[in-house]
């Protein structure tokens, strides 16, 4: 093996492991910004000796071990051993002792420590946007430039967030622990909505030049898979990666030759990732076979699930949407699902039904920057045979838009209007 192909191999060794790594390490530090600096002293520890004796059998332990060997270390020589010797000195010491298979070290507790890291990046005392980050970072093995371009924000400015986040987690001194009760479940619930969050910036980005940024979608799919196999008695849980694989399902069509946007019910369903859909209707049987009522997401991958089970546009279940978008509405209320039922309305009953739920939110402060309001009331306006008004709908929804790509398709509907006229 070249030293090329060894490089090569370390990088996709580290990809899989460095979750697994610093969970592990943070369960010992009590300290992710630690665990994550450990982590990285251990690559480069791989780096250096790999390349001469090769990729030993288990490179997630020899990593574990070159790691914790350097915190104990550290722990041995800085201040930091001073600070924290009462809150895990001793556990250091009798873990060195009593685990001298660091193969053991690996194993033991890994899923549970992947699912408190999962807890810890989400933490509520975290902005959101620190959340994201930090998600990406430490569970996605993103680097600092990889989350930035995804999100087209400066590199600079994600680096100061995950430093801050970081530092905010330590100062606080956020115990590295699954939570239990309600605390659990709100707590699940902000890891579900940061995943869905990082989903759906790629499935239609907000800003930028492109509609959609796929690696994004595959990230959130990834480290939704990862955490159904950690949370397998979570219903929820699996109904998020079936919404997500689902919609994922679209991507072949959702875009023409130039990349422009393809809408819903003109996408070509014979190019559907038909794998997907199974796989997406497999996690919400799954999800629905529970006992307790459905949660948002499987509520949303059950309406995903109707448009991929409809062969055609025209055949789609839409009265079914409706209801489902009338139970989500109780489920997890909110300005947005009551614009997505209004769709549905709109599509089983007509479009004069659907705009009355549409000027009903009109006056909605949470939406008033949302480009869909006026591109939703647009096309119910132009059902309805009046052009004037679905131009100036569509006009305003493009002046909202911050993405070149939406923002050209909905001027392309504005001028279309013109010419129906």
């Amino acid at each position: 093996m070249t030293a090329t192909d060894t490089h090569r191999a370390i990088q996709a060794v580290w990809r899989i492991e460095q979750a697994r790594l610093i969970a592990g390490l943070a369960r010992f530090t009590r300290d992710v910004g630690l665990a994550e600096e450990l982590a990285q002293d251990a690559l480069v520890a791989a780096l250096e000796t790999w390349a001469l004796s090769g990729i030993p059998e288990r490179p997630g332990a020899w990593l574990m071990a070159a790691a914790k060997r350097r915190a104990i270390d550290q722990f041995r020589r800085s201040k930091l051993r001073e600070r924290k010797h009462e809150e895990i000195g001793h556990d250091l010491r009798s873990r060195e002792l009593s685990m001298p298979d660091f193969d053991s070290a690996l194993d033991t507790d890994i899923d549970d420590d992947l699912l408190r890291l999962m807890f810890i990046a989400c933490h509520p005392i975290l902005s959101v946007e620190a959340q994201v980050a930090l998600t990406l970072r430490l569970l996605g093995g993103l680097t600092t430039d990889e989350i930035a371009r995804a999100f087209l924000v400066p590199e600079p400015t994600i680096a100061q967030r995950l430093v801050r986040a970081k530092r905010r987690l330590t100062e606080a001194r956020v115990r590295f622990e699954l939570p239990h009760g309600q605390d659990r479940t709100d707590r699940l619930s902000a890891v579900l909505g940061v995943i869905y969050l990082i989903f759906n910036e790629g499935y239609s980005a907000s800003s930028g030049a492109e509609w959609i940024r796929r690696p994004l979608c595959d990230e959130a799919l990834r480290l939704g898979r990862v955490l159904a196999g950690l949370a397998m008695d979570e219903p929820d849980v699996h109904g998020l990666v079936a919404l997500m694989a689902i919609q994922a399902s679209r991507f072949p069509a959702r875009t023409g030759p130039d990349g422009e946007p393809i809408l819903l019910l003109d996408q070509d369903r014979a190019r559907w990732d038909s794998l997907l859909i199974r796989h997406g209707l497999a996690a919400l049987d799954r999800a629905e076979s529970a006992a307790a009522p459905p949660g948002p997401y499987t509520l949303q991958a059950a309406i995903a699930a109707c448009h991929a089970r409809a062969p055609s546009a025209q055949e789609t279940d839409w009265k079914r949407i409706a209801a489902l978008y009338a139970v989500l509405a109780q489920v997890a209320p909110s300005p947005v699902v009551e614009l997505n039922r209004a769709v549905a309305v709109g599509m089983a009953f007509g479009p004069s039904a659907g705009l009355e739920i549409v000027d009903a939110l009109a006056d909605e402060p949470s939406l008033r920057s949302y480009h869909l309001l006026p591109s939703v009331r647009g096309d119910f306006l132009a059902k309805l045979k009046r052009p004037e008004a679905a131009r100036v709908e569509f006009e305003r929804a493009a002046s909202l838009t911050r993405n070149a790509r939406e923002r050209r398709l909905l001027l392309d509907r504005a001028s279309a209007c013109d010419q129906g006229s």
